[in-house]
Parts: C-alpha cells; sequence; structure tokens
C-alpha cells in the first residue's frame, strides 16, 4: 500500500462533501499540524523511557522499573509530577522574554518535523531548500537558550547563556559545512530526494559508505549541538549548577527537557536521511510501508548511538571542547566539503560513473580522517607535555 494514498483518500473524502477547496486545505493543514505535535509529545515519553533503560543497562543499573510494567508508565508520572509543582518566576526576570524562552525552544524543534520525510512522499513540507529549511530552525533554539540565560538575571544562568553562543554558534558551522556534502552529491536540498539519491544497490547505496569521515563528524558535531555528552557543558552541574535553565521549574522546565530529547531525535532522524539513506531499503519499490519501518529503525539506531555515548564518556572542560570544534572539526569539514565538490565536478565533467566517484570519495574520506587523527594526537601530546609545567612561577616579594 502507498501510504500517500491515505492523504489523498482523506482530501477526496472532504471535496466530495462539498466543501470548498480552500477550506479543504486549511481542515488539511490543521490536521497534520494536530498529528505532528501529538506524534512529538508521544514520542518524547517513549525517548525520555528508552533513554533512562539504556543508560541504566550500560552503567548496570535497573532504570525505571516501578511505575507500570517495566516502568513504562515512569515518563507519566514524571509529566504528572512536574504539573503539580509551583511555577515561579525571579522577580528580577524579564517577564516577557523568560516565558517566551522555553516555548521558543519546544516550537523550532516541532518545525523541524514537517521537512523530515518518513518514506517515499511522505512528509509534512517537502519543500526544496530541505536542508536549508533545518539549518534555519536550527538556530532558533541557540537564540531561545540565550534569551532564558539572560531574562533569569542569575549569574549562573547567565555563564550558561554566554557558553550557549561559544559552543553552539560554533559547531554549526562544521555540521553545517557536513550537512552540505549529501546536497553537493545529490544535486537538491530536498530531503526526500537526498533519500531517494540512496536507493542503488538494493536500496542499499548510502552515503555512509562513501563517506565514512564526513558522518563520523556529524555525530560528533550533533553531540554538541544537542547538548549532549561529552559536550553537555551547557548544564554542567559541577561548574554553573544548572546553566540556563535554572530558575525555570514546572512545566516551562518540562519544555526545556521535552526540546532536549525531541532535538536529539531530530539529529538522529537528520543522520538517517542524509547517510543512512533514510526510507530506503530492500524491497521498498515494491511495499512502500517498508520506508517508515526502515526510518524509524534507523533512526532509533542513531538514538541508540547517541544515548550509548551520553552514559559512557565523562564531560570535557570548556576550552577542550571550543579548540576541538575550531582546531579540528571546523579544517576537517572544510577539507571534505572541498574535496567532495572537486570530485563530484570533475564526475561531471569527465563523465565518470557514480562507481568512480564513490570510490574516490571514499578514499579521500579516510585520507582525511586519517590526517586529522594524526594532527591531533601530535596535539594531545604536546598538550600534555605542557600541562606537566607549571603555569605560574612564584616570584618572591621585593624588598
Amino acid at each position: 500500500m502507498d501510504l500517500r494514498s491515505i492523504g489523498e483518500a482523506f482530501i477526496a473524502w472532504l471535496q466530495g462533501l462539498g466543501i470548498p477547496q480552500g477550506w479543504v486545505l486549511l481542515i488539511n493543514w490543521l490536521l497534520g499540524t494536530l498529528i505532528i505535535l501529538g506524534f512529538a509529545l508521544t514520542l518524547a515519553l517513549v525517548l525520555i523511557w528508552l533513554e533512562r533503560k539504556l543508560a541504566g543497562r550500560i552503567q548496570d543499573r535497573l532504570g525505571p522499573n516501578r511505575v507500570g510494567p517495566f516502568g513504562l508508565l515512569q515518563p507519566i508520572a514524571d509529566a504528572l509530577k512536574l504539573l503539580t509543582k509551583e511555577d515561579i518566576t525571579p522577580a528580577d526576570a524579564d517577564r516577557i522574554t523568560y516565558n517566551l524562552a522555553p516555548i521558543i525552544a519546544v516550537f523550532h524543534i516541532l518545525m523541524m518535523f514537517a521537512v523530515i520525510p518518513f518514506a517515499d512522499r511522505v512528509v509534512g513540507a517537502n519543500i526544496n531548500v530541505g536542508v536549508l529549511y533545518l539549518m534555519a530552525f536550527g538556530a532558533l533554539g541557540t537564540m531561545a537558550m540565550l534569551m532564558a540565560g539572560w531574562a533569569s538575571r542569575n549569574k549562573y544562568a547567565l555563564l550558561g547563556g554566554f557558553r550557549v553562543v561559544a559552543q553552539l554558534f560554533s559547531y554549526e558551522i562544521p555540521i553545517a559545512m557536513v550537512m552540505m556534502i549529501p546536497v553537493l552529491l545529490v544535486g537538491s536540498m530536498n530531503l526526500n530526494e537526498i533519500a531517494r539519491g540512496q536507493g542503488s544497490l538494493f536500496g542499499l547505496g548510502w552515503f555512509v559508505w562513501v563517506m565514512p569521515a564526513a558522518f563520523l563528524l556529524y555525530l560528533v558535531a550533533a553531540l554538541a549541538e544537542g547538548e549532549r555528552a561529552p559536550f553537555d557543558l551547557l548544564e554542567a552541574e559541577s561548574e554553573i549548577v544548572a546553566g540556563y535553565n535554572i530558575e525555570y521549574s514546572a512545566m516551562k522546565f518540562a519544555w526545556f527537557y521535552l526540546a532536549f530529547f525531541l532535538n536529539t531525535w531530530i539529529l538522529s532522524a537528520v543522520a538517517a536521511t542524509l547517510f543512512l539513506g533514510g526510507w530506503q531499503g530492500p524491497f521498498v519499490d515494491r511495499i512502500p510501508a517498508l520506508g517508515v519501518v526502515y526510518f524509524f529503525g534507523k533512526t532509533f539506531f542513531m538514538f541508540f548511538l547517541f544515548a550509548w555515548i551520553r552514559a559512557t564518556f565523562p564531560r570535557l572542560r570548556i576550552d577542550q571542547m571550543m579548540a576541538f570544534c575550531w582546531k579540528v572539526l571546523v579544517p576537517m569539514s572544510l577539507a571534505l566539503l572541498l574535496g567532495a565538490a572537486i570530485l563530484v565536478k570533475l564526475g561531471q565533467q569527465l563523465a565518470w560513473p557514480f562507481a568512480v566517484t564513490g570510490g574516490l570519495l571514499f578514499v579521500m574520506n579516510v585520507v582525511v580522517l586519517l590526517v586529522t587523527l594524526s594532527l591531533l594526537g601530535r596535539y594531545t601530546r604536546t598538550l600534555h607535555q605542557q600541562q606537566n609545567k607549571r603555569l605560574f612561577t612564584p616570584e618572591l616579594p621585593r624588598l
């Protein structure tokens, strides 16, 4: 069954009732919005339970296991608890900005759901600038956190807001450049077209096979963009208590918590679409409904990787995190983007088959990755030698 036939049948049914075309479009849009909203809220409950279970197993704990079978009702109990907690607003806070920040934090994530292709053309808005759309709305999350830190009138929240500017704006550069590489290969920013362009080799012609370094770079940069360990310096409780959201309570805090998990899922879905073929897979051309299964399987695999890393690695220092971005990820992403652009252009000019272009892309990715790891190892050894020296030489007081 083609999943698009469901929507087409619904529109035809509304038109058969004699409803004007403009009202048909409005009803269709409103229903689609409600479906996305309900799906996102339900998905957040599932993700919270799943990550807590994964973290428990990885760290030799049980995780949620009391409320409901296997702890399945624990997220609902937590939501009810937050609904009944007192909503406190600091007396000196900028109330409009303070209350607007959590709304924007969730709103920009929900807007990104609209361009994610769950199957072939099963997408809320099949626009031609889907990648650019994701970059634009992704920046709104940074603005929401900065607004929260500034409007709280708290020194720890303000420090968290400053770290938002330093961290998220910096890591947007390598992740944006690496997201443009699949765009070069396909020749379109449409996410559905990018997924369709990976349908060779019986639905297994994914870009991760020819661009492993680009995929690895996206994975690392997405950890920082999603505020996940070891890059969760925005909420470093050992340094700045809770960061930008320290003054938020009750449902306002819950909205930031909701945005955190939904943002991780969106980053996982984008990785699955750009590098893992999205809805592509064996027999998807014969059974289009399989595309939804493949898409969710790949997305939850990426979510598992994010949860695994978060539950395993310790937090970096802020200077290490920023140096890693500007000294490692930005040069590496620039080299990958320029190399991919040159090889794709040569392939078009010389009419190479994609097997030749793909092979050269794979070699280029391996070379860039090895050079980066070599330089990173040399820099780490040098840094270790410098840290053994005293930072300040004490001086005797002069008489």
